[in-house]
């Protein structure tokens, strides 16, 4: 069984920048995509950034030029680098790993852009 946990969601103002982390514990031999997606008030959930091995990252076209996701497989570790964020960012955040038969997803971490 794999955990993830979230951290370093919070509130900033438009135009600032946030760093999402997510670090995952037990056994990843299985997992060849990790990423993030988000989930806004009525909204359904999406994805915003996902990196699969052997693969370049995929970004939402939103956050495009934006977020920065990376991974560190050693430290079985994803981060998001959120940069120039707007009010329409702000959603819960969750971290997402996937491999052959298995999803796992993180309790996610609040993200606020407001004023």
């Amino acid at each position: 069984q794999v955990q993830l946990v979230e951290s370093g969601g919070g509130l900033v103002q438009p135009g600032g920048s946030l760093r999402l982390s997510c670090a995952a514990s037990g056994s990843i031999f299985s997992i060849y995509a990790m990423g993030w997606y988000r989930q806004a008030p009525g909204k359904q959930r999406e994805l915003v950034a996902r990196v699969i091995s052997g693969g370049g990252p995929n970004y939402a076209d939103s956050v495009k030029g934006r977020f920065t996701i990376s991974r560190d497989n050693a430290k079985n570790t994803v981060t998001l680098q959120m940069n120039s964020l707007k009010p329409e960012d702000t959603a819960v955040y969750y971290c997402n790993f996937m491999g052959v038969g298995v999803n796992y997803w993180g309790k996610g971490t609040q993200v606020t852009v407001s004023s």
